[in-house]
């Protein structure tokens, strides 16, 4: 940070959807914002600005941060990583000119360094401004809670996957491990479902969709037909050893 810099760019984790689940830093932070920036799809509202509805103060002055591309190409084109390049450039130059004077403080559902949309900020942002991370409960933490079973027992090992892999990591990686957490679902749902069967875990596996929040829902994958929302979580709990 130079020293005419009187601002920080504070990042808080907003936990699983459920606003209770906020820790009392990041409400804070909230209650004393005077900017606060978030991420959302063009034309939606966003999660992370719903998570926080009645709590922002009179006022304050909102940044929506809507992502050039979604789903609409896919992340392996070199067009979305330029979209995407420039989308994160654009935004880390306007939080830096509003840390030069003041806090700005940006939304990140679940934790900010676990998958967040944060960290592509975080990296362009070192040496420019102050940042201060907020941490939040993740939210495959709320899912396997949801579940009323522990994910992880004794030494287990646990896997966290994305369902873009190839559905031979994927079948590797669901093989390999005691206890599992897939997410970015989806339109990848048939993919993982034939990586499951092969790696004789389909009945194992647990759907939870909006985890912790009103709406959630805690079903067998065996049991869903039809599609799931890209942020639903499959969980396979681990059976280790225990007393």
């Amino acid at each position: 940070m130079t020293s005419e810099t009187a601002g920080k760019v504070i990042c808080a984790g907003l936990g699983p959807g459920d606003p209770e689940l906020m820790s009392v830093k990041s409400w804070r932070a909230i209650q004393g914002a005077r900017h606060v920036a978030y991420f959302r799809k063009e034309g939606r509202k966003g999660q992370a600005r719903s998570l926080v509805e009645g709590l922002l103060p009179e006022g304050v002055t909102e940044h929506a941060m809507e992502y050039p591309v979604t789903t609409e190409i896919h992340f392996s084109d070199p067009e979305y990583n330029r979209m995407m390049a420039a989308f994160y450039d654009s935004w880390a130059d306007t939080l830096a000119e509003i840390a030069k004077t003041e806090n700005v403080v940006v939304l990140c559902e679940g934790d900010p360094f676990f998958y967040g949309s944060y960290m592509h900020l975080y990296t362009r942002l070192q040496g420019r401004a102050a940042q201060e991370i907020i941490p939040g409960i993740t939210g495959m933490s709320g899912c396997w809670t949801a579940t009323g079973q522990p994910i992880t027992w004794g030494d287990d090992v646990l896997t966290v996957a994305m369902a873009t892999l190839s559905e031979a990591e994927l079948t590797r990686r669901i093989q390999e491990t005691d206890a599992l957490v897939v997410m970015k679902i989806g339109r990848n749902l048939p993919k993982l479902r034939r990586a499951l069967q092969a790696a004789g875990k389909t009945q194992e596996a647990w759907l939870v969709e909006r985890g912790t929040m009103p709406s959630q829902t805690v079903q067998k994958l065996s049991e869903i037909e039809g599609e799931v929302p890209y942020f639903s979580i499959v969980l396979v709990h681990g059976q280790g050893r225990r007393p």
